[in-house]
């Protein structure tokens, strides 16, 4: 099981209006909790008068690293529906963060969970789902006389070279379709050249 699904690219600015409050949608492709961080932050520093900045987000390839948050919503009534959606939706390595601006009438507990989940499913709606392919970094130490030898088998894999350093001994960062690891891990071991992968 080496794919999962998630969104292409971010959507932004998805609105939905319940009785004077704007709910504005937010979904982001993430793969670390410093990415949902750091899109949490831009958006708190793009809407700093909103009354609430709640999310969900999930992590990991089955989605086993997860967070709802309702800041400051009644209890079970923001992050929980939004989280929700992404189950729905099957979507993992995203984070989906609803602004509200408070209009002045309360919606009630019912009309908060039915609100905040509407604006994450047209948000996730306004996105575009794509399988992705699980990947893994490569950090290879090599002699020089070997590099070619390393570059065929890396483009046979389909590898994305990320650096290359040329020394005396030679230094590659590469990025690997997971799927692929165990092939070349034996193709390396075989060359007994001094290698680690490091899982995304």
């Amino acid at each position: 099981m080496f794919e999962y699904q998630s969104i292409e690219k971010a959507v932004e600015d998805v609105l939905i209006k319940e009785k004077g409050s704007k709910f504005i949608g937010f979904a982001y492709p993430v793969v670390s909790e410093e990415e949902v961080k750091s899109c949490l932050q831009k958006l708190y520093e793009e809407h700093p008068k909103a009354t609430h900045h709640c999310y969900a987000f999930r992590l990991g390839i089955s989605g086993e690293n997860y967070r709802a948050n309702d800041d400051g919503e009644p209890s079970g009534s923001a992050g929980l529906p939004i989280y929700n959606q992404l189950l729905a939706h099957q979507l993992t390595n995203i984070l989906v963060v609803v602004i509200r601006y408070y209009g002045g009438t309360k919606l009630g507990v019912s009309g908060l969970v039915k609100t905040y989940k509407e604006t994450a499913k047209f948000t996730l709606e306004s996105a575009k789902i794509i399988t992705k392919e699980l990947e893994s970094d490569l950090k290879l130490n090599f002699k020089f006389s070997q590099q070619n030898v390393i570059f065929s088998l890396l483009n046979k894999n389909g590898a994305q070279i990320l650096n290359f350093d040329a020394q005396q001994i030679c230094t590659i960062d590469a990025r690997i379709k997971t799927a692929q690891k165990e092939n070349i891990s034996n193709q390396l071991a075989e060359m007994l050249l001094d290698f680690e992968i490091i899982d995304l």
